[in-house]
C-alpha cells in the first residue's frame, strides 16, 4: 500500500514514543507519516473526521513532528487536528492508511478510552493493520507470528513475512494449539481441526517463502500453556503479529483469547491484522 502511516498524538510522553515507532515504520515502508490529534466532542454528536475550527492547538503536534524528524529524518510528515470520537476517526482514516499506530493505553487523542479494550475494539473497525506500541522490543530479535486457526492465517502471515523482510530479520511462526472451539470437539474432532490447521499452515508458508526468499522461517509448536509460550517468546522479539477477525463472539471485547493475551501481556509491539 502507498497510503501514509497514521499515528494518534495526545501530547503525553508515551505518545511521543509511539510517534517515533510510527516514523521508523513509515521509513521502512517508504511512505509518509500523518500525525493526527483527535479532539473529543463532548456531546458525541459530531461525525468522525470533522475538521476542528475551534481547536487550533498544535503544541502537541509540533513536538511530535520534531520527534518524528529525529527518528526518521527522510520521512514526509503531515499533521492534522480532527474533531470526533477517537475510535471513529482512526477507523475512518485507516481506509487510506498503510498502517495505523496507537499506544498500549489507546493513545489516539483526548478523551480516549484507556486499556487494551480500545485497541481490541478498534481492530474490529479498522480497514487495515493496527500497530499497538508496547513492551521493550529486542531490535535484533525476530518477527513473531501467532498461528491460531485458519481463518486469520493468510493475512497475518503475509504481513509478518513482509515485516521480517523489511526489517532484515527472521520470522518465527508459533503454532498454538486450538484455543477455542466453535463447537464441542471429541478427540477425533480436535485431531481433525489440528490436521486442517497443519495443512493450511504448510500451504500458506510454502507459498510465502517463495515470495520472500530473503526471510528465514522457523516454526515452533509449544506444549502446555501455548499462550504463555507466545508471551515469553515476545520478550526476545521485535514484533508480534496476530490475525484477528472483524467480529467475535467472545465476551469482554472483540478479540479472541490470543489477541487479548497479546495486547495485555506481550513484551513487544503487537500488529493486529484484520482477516
Amino acid at each position: 500500500m502507498s497510503g501514509p502511516v497514521v499515528v494518534g498524538v495526545d501530547g503525553s510522553r508515551s505518545s511521543l514514543t509511539v510517534v517515533e515507532v510510527a516514523a521508523q515504520q513509515a521509513e521502512r515502508l517508504g511512505v509518509g507519516l500523518e500525525l493526527m490529534e483527535v479532539i473529543g466532542w463532548p456531546s458525541g454528536g459530531t461525525p468522525a473526521g470533522v475538521p476542528s475550527w475551534a481547536a487550533g492547538s498544535t503544541g502537541a503536534l509540533a513536538e511530535a513532528e520534531r520527534r518524528a524528524h529525529s527518528a526518521a529524518p527522510g520521512v514526509r510528515i503531515a499533521r492534522e487536528v480532527l474533531v470526533g470520537e477517537p475510535g471513529n476517526v482512526l477507523a475512518a482514516e485507516s481506509r487510506r492508511a498503510s498502517l495505523t499506530v496507537v499506544g498500549r493505553n489507546g493513545t489516539a487523542g483526548h478523551g480516549t478510552q484507556r486499556g487494551d479494550s480500545f485497541a481490541g475494539h478498534l481492530s474490529a473497525r479498522m480497514s487495515g493493520p493496527l500497530l499497538v506500541v508496547r513492551g521493550r522490543p529486542n531490535p535484533a530479535g525476530p518477527v513473531l507470528l501467532a498461528v491460531h486457526g485458519t481463518s486469520t492465517l493468510r493475512g497475518a502471515a503475509e504481513f509478518a513475512f513482509a515485516e521480517a523482510s523489511l526489517r532484515g530479520t527472521d520470522l518465527v511462526a508459533v503454532h498454538l494449539r486450538h484455543v477455542v472451539a466453535t463447537r464441542p470437539y471429541g478427540e477425533s474432532g480436535a485431531a481433525a481441526a489440528e490436521d486442517d490447521e497443519d495443512f493450511a499452515l504448510a500451504e500458506t508458508l510454502s507459498e510465502l517463502r517463495k515470495r520472500y526468499p530473503d526471510v528465514t522461517l522457523r516454526c515452533r509448536r509449544p506444549q502446555g500453556r501455548s499462550r504463555r509460550a507466545l508471551v515469553e517468546a515476545s520478550g526476545d522479539s521485535q514484533l508480534l503479529v496476530v490475525g484477528v477477525r472483524g467480529r467475535s463472539r467472545f465476551g469482554g471485547g472483540l478479540l479472541d483469547p490470543v489477541g487479548r493475551t497479546a495486547l495485555r501481556e506481550a513484551d513487544c509491539p503487537v500488529a493486529l491484522v484484520r482477516c
